[in-house]
């Protein structure tokens, strides 16, 4: 086996375990639903600060956070991407503790086919027919819940567009995705460190009168936020960005099955339609994806093939 068949086999076990983490994602936070969400937020963002101060020094990225630190105007845009995803974080523990995590599937089913969009709008990126299609049919699906049955899917569209924009902003800023995640985590620190100091008053916001499964348990947030993280980089640098993306479908698929299946979400009639018609949409955008993805290398082979007869 070649050095290239080896990392192609470890990026993919990589881009399994990071979205199969995400996907399964729902256990943990409802074992924890009996904390209020704000109260997970902060112990996300505490322990995961602690996680990534570790990783920084291990990995010697710590400068390329001192460098950061220099940049007001870069650290404004990565403020605005860390209240999106301190929204985006948010709201999926509310809704995994409420009993919505079909909507948080359908979330993450429309996002990418919103991150096209917002390539279109904000990327000057080409919108290739079957992409138009697809998303077409996403606002139809949408449209088609709220019109016909008078339901907005808010959860869902507010997660889906608050990760669209919160990746189209940190693709615009030149931090590597440890040293970004630390940086928002460092930037949210404090105000949550405010509430959780001064607002706070569950039965598990006393650390110390907690037992420890508990405490363990509430640690466990800063893991599940960095170790799919870990495994999302290694899988980007070992495999194609484009087959990364056929692994985002993982998460969604594993919410929606133990949303159903496990803690028996009812899947009403306009929930069902509109997830018929996104599934078909990223079906469109998945055929589109792979049929560019052989036109590019069957085109560049041409075009090596063409210069080596050329060169004889």
């Amino acid at each position: 086996m070649t050095t290239a068949d080896t990392q192609t086999r470890q990026g993919v076990l990589f881009a399994l375990a990071a979205y199969g983490i995400w996907g399964f994602a729902p256990i943990y936070f409802k074992a924890v639903a009996f904390v209020p969400a704000l109260e997970i937020l902060t112990h996300r963002i505490l322990w995961a600060f602690f996680f990534l101060l570790v990783l920084l020094f291990a990995s010697g990225k710590i400068r390329q956070v001192m460098v950061a630190l220099r940049s007001p105007k870069q650290l404004l845009l990565l403020t605005l991407a860390a209240v999106l995803i301190g929204l985006n974080w948010l709201l999926f523990i509310w809704a995994v503790a409420n009993d919505h995590i079909l909507d948080a599937s359908l979330g993450y089913y429309i996002n990418p086919l919103l991150n096209v969009a917002i390539g279109v709008l904000f990327f000057a990126e080409r919108l290739r027919r079957l992409q138009l299609y697809a998303i077409g049919l996403a606002i139809t699906g949408v449209a088609v819940q709220i019109i016909t049955f008078g339901s907005v899917p808010w959860i869902a569209l507010v997660l889906a567009s608050s990760f669209a924009t919160y990746g189209a902003i940190r693709k615009k800023l030149p931090f590597d995705s440890l040293t970004g995640l630390f940086l928002e985590v460092v930037l949210l620190l404090p105000l949550m460190l405010v509430y959780f100091i001064g607002f706070a008053n569950s039965d598990a916001s006393n650390l110390l009168a907690n037992t420890w499964q508990l405490n363990s348990l509430l640690v466990f947030a800063g893991i599940i936020t960095t170790v799919p993280l870990l495994f999302f980089t290694g899988a980007a640098k070992r495999i194609r960005y484009s087959t990364l993306g056929f692994f985002q479908y993982i998460a969604p698929s594993l919410m929606f099955i133990l949303a159903v299946f496990l803690y028996g979400e009812p899947l009403s009639a306009d929930k069902l339609i509109t997830f018929v018609m996104i599934w078909t949409a990223l079906a469109l955008y998945s055929y589109d994806a792979m049929r560019t993805h052989r036109q590019v290398r069957q085109a560049a082979r041409a075009i090596a093939s063409a210069e080596k007869t050329s060169s004889h």
